[in-house]
């Protein structure tokens, strides 16, 4: 039946009683963790004593009246906080401790500083031969700049997404949201998933996974990087223009932008009857897509001053009458007013103890049996160490000394 995801079977989620281990901070360690988060699984977020998260200062804005980042609220649903200083003996015992029972560690250090604290996977597998462990960061474990800082911008730039991206006449842009962080937190998401299967499928034994931020970004070239390889022409800027396809790019109305996709061969007849061309339909220069691509200038110069003359939205209603796709360029309002967004329950809202409701993006993992939900909040700093130890097997005596030490 259409629409079965809609209303799943259960309240848990498919990775129900997988542990995860989450030694990272900042974006792409936990934009992977409230992956398997929403999925299910109990992820207990690892976090320095006294100043936690660095997200956790990073504001403006705040939640509300709280001094709750949004920044830090965006990505730590759906986990446990506890507070262990891992530079200190007793805290890399603690974790190994914790890593011993647990399935999955994400981490995303400097390379080699689990090594320099005997948190790495070499170390915790002989206690615990099943675990999945999984490393970011920013180059990767080997290479010769496995050592060199990295954030997302400077990955932007290093991955080729910067040279592809703003006007051709203008400077390289960013994308607006750190898509190289959040691009290999989805792929480390995919490599832990694997890596479990695998595990479930073969002799029961973990492994070690190393996902980069730079290698995130090559491989989203695809595409771009195939043109690369069969031209041996570096692709160039070219606003919101495609390389392969036109018309397809944003288009200035009378009273803003409007964004047109042709395709396909059956669309372009039907865009022509859109804008009351239909002479270009078997017009030699654009009867094709490889045509209308060779002759991008000659067709803009035709579509702007008729796009010119109309608002967005008659633009938009009229392609929307012929079958054409089109959208105006919504702003973060338009998409949370959408009722198909609305409709996917792509805007989640949890209480939190301190910010009261908040509301996040939702899960685009829709699944019809195991549901991805928002279970818990975003955790105040250490707000879970004892109960957390506790179930590890840690005595009141046990948590009172560690926290009279500074390891907690």
């Amino acid at each position: 039946m259409v629409g079965e995801a809609r209303q799943p079977e259960t309240e848990t989620g498919p990775l129900d009683g997988i542990t995860v281990l989450d030694a990272s901070r900042v974006l792409v360690g936990p934009f992977c963790t409230m992956q398997l988060g929403d999925l299910g699984a109990d992820v207990i977020k690892i976090e320095r004593p006294g100043t936690g998260d660095q997200t956790r200062e990073w504001h403006p804005p705040t939640y509300g009246e709280s001094d709750e980042s949004a920044y830090y609220l965006s990505v730590n649903r759906n986990k446990r906080s506890m507070t262990l200083d891992l530079a200190s003996d007793e805290g890399q015992t603690v974790f190994r401790d914790l890593a011993s029972e647990a399935d999955v560690v994400v981490s995303n250090f400097r390379v080699g500083t689990m090594e320099e604290w005997g948190l790495d996977y070499q170390t915790l597998r002989e206690d615990n031969p099943g675990l999945v462990y999984c490393a970011l960061s920013g180059y990767g474990e080997w290479g010769p700049d496995k050592d060199r800082p990295a954030y997302d911008l400077i990955m932007q730039a290093e991955g080729g997404l910067m040279s592809i991206t703003g006007e051709a006449d203008g400077s390289p842009v960013r994308v607006g949201v750190a898509i190289a962080d959040i691009g290999a937190g989805m792929y480390a998401t995919q490599a832990i998933l694997a890596a479990l299967l695998e595990r479930e499928l073969g002799d029961g034994t973990g492994q070690k996974v190393d996902v980069s931020l730079l290698d995130g970004q090559v491989a989203w070239m695809s595409y771009m990087a195939s043109n690369y390889f069969a031209t041996g022409t570096p692709p160039e800027r070219m606003g919101s223009k495609h390389p392969t396809l036109a018309p397809y790019q944003a288009y200035p109305t009378a009273d803003g932008y409007v964004v047109i996709a042709v395709p396909s061969p059956n669309l372009w007849p039907k865009f022509c009857r859109a804008i009351d061309r239909e002479d270009l339909i078997d017009d030699e220069r654009f009867r094709d897509n490889a045509s209308r691509v060779e002759n991008r200038d000659e067709l803009d110069a035709l579509l702007e001053p008729t796009f010119a003359e109309f608002t967005t939205a008659e633009i938009v209603e009229t392609m929307d009458d012929h079958g054409v796709p089109a959208t105006d360029v919504k702003d973060m309002q338009d998409v949370f007013d959408n009722p198909q967004v609305n409709a996917r329950n792509m805007q989640w809202s949890v209480s939190h103890p301190t910010a009261g409701d908040v509301e996040m993006a939702g899960s685009p993992m829709h699944l019809s049996k195991t549901p991805t939900r928002v279970r818990a909040h975003p955790p105040l700093l250490g707000e879970h160490t004892e109960e957390i130890l506790s179930e590890f097997g840690y005595t009141e005596a046990d948590i009172e000394r560690l926290s009279d030490e500074g390891v907690l």
